[in-house]
Order: C-alpha cells, then structure tokens, then sequence
C-alpha cells in the first residue's frame, strides 16, 4: 500500500473516532459510574487503536523507504545487465516506477492525526474531571474539618467521596470486673459531598457504628447508623463565609477532625469524650473564614442542649444531635485559631459554647435557669519529628440542684478536664529516606465531672479520674494507622479497668 493510501486510512479511521466523541460530548454526562467507566475504556480503546494506525503506518513507510533504496542501489550495480524476457522487463518497470519517488505525506495530515488523538484524549481526562475521579488525593484540613472529610473543597465540581473506619480490640488487664474482653469496628464512615459551583459545597457525614443496628439478645441495639454532619458553606469572601445545617461544635481536637489517623491512642482521650462531647453536633447556622491568613474563626448559633438528659458523667447524653431537636432556647459557639508564620508547626486558640439548655421545661416543677457554659484552650506544636498537644477545658451548669432533683441523678455544677501529650516519628533515625510512621507516644489526662456538686447531693468520685496511657502509632502510608497503646485508669472512687488495645484505622 502507497504512503499516501495509509495516510489517508489512518485520517479516515480518526475521523470517526473524533466523530464518536462528539457523539458522547453531544449526549450530555453520562448517568452513572458504570456508564462513565464504559466511556472511558472505549475512548482509551480508540486512542490506542489509533496510536497503534499510526505507528504501522510510520512502518510501512520505513519499509517502503527501505525498498527504495535496495532498488536503487540494484540498478545503479556495475555489469548488470537488463532482462528481455516479459518477467524481466516487467521488474524493470517496477524498478523505474520505484525510482519516481513515492509521494511523502503531508506534514498537515500527520498533524491532524496528532491533532484529534490529543483531542480525543481530552475527552477522556475532560470526564474523569467532571466526574472527580482523582488519581491522587491531596489530604490536608480545610474550614475545620479533616483530611478526608476536606476533599469536596478541593475538587473543580460535581461528587466527592470520602471516609474513614477503625477496628478495636481491647483486654482488660486489672479491675476487669464483669466486663468482657471485646473485639469491635468502632464505626465506619462515608463522607459524601457535592460542589455546585465555585461558591456553594454540600458536605455529609453519615456513620455506621459498631457494625450493624440489630438487637442483642436483650433486645438492646448493639449500634445505630447516623447523621455526623450535613451542611451547605456559601462562600461569599476569604473574611467571611456561611454555613448552614447539622454542623459540628468548633471545640477541641477531635470533635472536628476525628479520622483515625490524626490521633494516637485506639480511644479518642476522655477529656474529649466526656468534657468536650465528641462527636458533638447541634442543628444552626454561623460564619466561618479567615481575620489575617494567620488567624482563622467559626462563630455559629445553633440549638441548645436538653438539661433533662444531664447526667453524673456531664452533657454528653443532652446533645440533640439533629434529631428532633428541642429550640426553646438558643446558643452560641465560637472558636479562634492562631497559626504564626513565624513559628510553623504552631497551633494556638481558643473555643466557647454559652446557651440555656433548659429548653422551657419544668424542673423538679420549677422554672430553671440552666445556663449551660463550657471554655476550651488548645496549643499544638509540631517540629520535625517531634509532637506535642495539651488541652484544657472547664464548663458551668445553671441551677444544677433543680436538674439533679429532676432527672433524679447528680448533676455537677462544675466540671473540668486537661490532658497533655507527646509523640515523636523514629522511623527516620530507623530508616534513612522512608515515608513510613512510627510513633511511640505518651499521654497524662484529669477530668473530673462532678468538680462541683449542688448542695444536698452526693458526689460519686468515680468520676474524679486520671489517666496514663503510653502506646505506639504505626503508619505504612499516609492514610492507614495501626496502633498499640495501653491505658491506666485510676479514679477517687476506685474499680476502673486498665486497658491494653490493638487496633488499626483508615482514611480514604
């Protein structure tokens, strides 16, 4: 085949196949991943089919350069004489007509092939990105929320899904009581978020506690599938945005960024448990951004707690959690960080939540006024290898006597808690150039919920407590977190367990 017929075919064969790409460009995205898959392998198909045109086309021009030469250098040999047989003559013939020079091809042509493969590969890529199929994520936190939890914010447009997941087995090694050693997927996690445009982002978290929601054997639920977050961020100005929805409470460490492998320890610490309600998460609207690039706020008023559901371990059982929520009364949360470029890896803020909880209830037949107010302060250092985080948090409980006659419970009108910690990553003294994490960490808490009791009502110190746990994090990559830690529970009232837990986390 001429030079000139094969360039031809291959414009031919890549004019339809840019011909099939307009058809899909025509018919609009496509109506599910499937879909979208089947897409892309066929246009990946055609990319190669015409890579491989082209390729074969460049041979046989080589191999019909190669046939010119071989018959030039023949009839130019001395002493050759010419047939004059009609077979003969017939070779002369082709020897002359191989001696005009076959026509090369158009550089245009071979351009346009070029041309509408890229184009079509365009296509291909175009897809993948409306659709945000990323190869390769980049994980860093974002207005406040995690790693994987952040990733909606950083796509162009459309879907973004994320999650994360943790497993726990733990021995109880003194003062197990009758407790049993147990074995449980603490919970997993699908983070689903949609970017609608450039200034207006859906983000949800919807969680699977303990495996399954089935009954036990008596008849109790042994986990629940919830609601973590769903909200919608208008973005509107660097110094001001809103957020709108079931938001998280802008307190602490983890209530916000709670993926398994930003923290040591198989447990998230006490302090934040117990004090800080994590996870913890009222139905409300607020403002969030930035006052310098170093200083970050989120101020939001959402619905108050229900003091009904006060208990000797603190406010935790009075979340309302967007579910049916009680909003008789009101309150407000805020938080402020600090992030000095002159001394990076520091993290330095503050966060506050003031509100009634008592809903317009009567308490023990009376009116109460259960202003309920929690402070909170957290500093964070990272150098190099080296990391340290403390944080402290006290709360007070309006007519906490009136709460405790009524829910029949005491009710502490003070309460408190503070931990420090300390890690340091020796993979690279272990491993020169690794990417890997090992960890070994440290870590002190005290908290007390009862730090105050209403006048006629007994203290259980029990919930005076202290804590010792040491342990190790280990992590292969980025995004996978086994860990190892063991915990020394000690209270005022005695009977607490110690704990030796193994585990391991993700994040995707």
């Amino acid at each position: 085949m001429k030079t000139s017929k094969i360039v031809a075919s291959i414009g031919t064969i890549t004019s339809l196949a840019f011909a099939n790409c307009d058809v899909y460009a025509a018919k609009g995205m496509p109506a599910s991943m499937a879909e979208m898959w089947k897409i892309i392998q066929q246009q990946q198909k055609e990319i190669e089919a015409l890579k491989a045109k082209v390729n074969n086309g460049d041979a046989q021009k080589h191999e019909a350069d190669n046939s010119e030469v071989e018959l030039k250098e023949g009839t130019n040999k001395p002493g050759k004489a010419l047939a004059s047989s009609p077979a003969e003559t017939t070779g002369v013939d082709a020897v002359a007509d191989a001696n005009q020079k076959p026509s090369a091809p158009k550089k245009t042509g071979t351009s346009e092939v070029e041309r509408k493969t890229n184009i079509l590969a365009d296509e291909v890529a175009k897809i993948k990105t409306q659709l945000f199929i990323p190869d390769k994520r980049e994980y860093k936190v974002e207005y406040g929320y995690g790693p994987a939890a952040s990733e909606v914010y950083r796509v162009n447009r459309g879907l973004s899904i994320g999650g994360y997941g943790e497993a726990v087995y733990t021995n109880y090694t003194a003062n197990k009581g009758n407790r049993s050693d147990s074995a449980d997927l603490l919970r997993g996690v699908i983070y689903l978020g949609y970017k609608f445009n450039d200034w207006i982002v859906l983000n949800n978290e919807i969680e699977f506690e303990h495996a399954t929601t089935r009954e036990d054997s008596s008849g109790r639920s042994s986990g629940q599938v919830s609601v973590e977050f769903s909200q919608l961020d208008f973005f509107l100005h660097k110094n001001a945005n809103i957020r709108a929805g079931l938001m998280l409470m802008p307190m602490g460490f983890i209530n916000e960024i709670h993926e398994p492998t930003t923290f040591h320890g198989n447990y998230r610490p006490d302090v934040e448990r117990y004090i800080i309600p994590t996870t913890w998460r009222e139905l409300g609207a607020g403002l969030f951004g930035e006052i310098t690039p170093e200083i970050q706020y989120r101020m939001y008023a959402v619905n108050g707690l229900r003091a009904d559901k006060f208990t000797s371990g603190g406010i935790r059982d009075g979340r309302q959690s967007g579910s049916t929520s009680l909003a008789e009364n009101w309150a407000f949360t805020g938080r402020v960080d600090y992030t000095p470029a002159a001394a990076p890896g520091v993290l330095l803020g503050a966060s506050a939540f003031l509100g009634d909880a008592g809903q317009d209830k009567l308490y023990a037949g009376r009116q109460a006024d259960v202003f309920t107010q929690l402070y909170e302060g957290h500093l964070q250092w990272h150098y190099k290898g080296l990391e340290f985080r403390t944080l402290g948090a006290y709360g007070n409980i309006g007519d906490a006597g009136l709460v405790s006659a009524n829910n029949k419970v005491t009710v502490g009108s003070e309460n408190f808690g503070v931990y420090g910690e300390l890690a340091y990553d020796i993979m690279p003294l272990l491993w020169e150039g690794t990417t890997q994490y090992l960890a070994p960490f440290f870590r002190y808490e005290r908290y007390n919920t009862l730090a105050a009791t209403p006048a006629g009502f007994r203290d259980d110190r029990t919930w005076d407590r202290w804590i010792y746990q040491g342990g190790l994090t280990y992590k292969p990559i980025q995004n996978v977190a086994v860990k190892l830690d063991y915990r020394n529970i000690n209270s005022n009232g005695g009977g607490l367990p110690h704990e030796l837990n193994l585990g391991f986390g993700f994040m995707y």
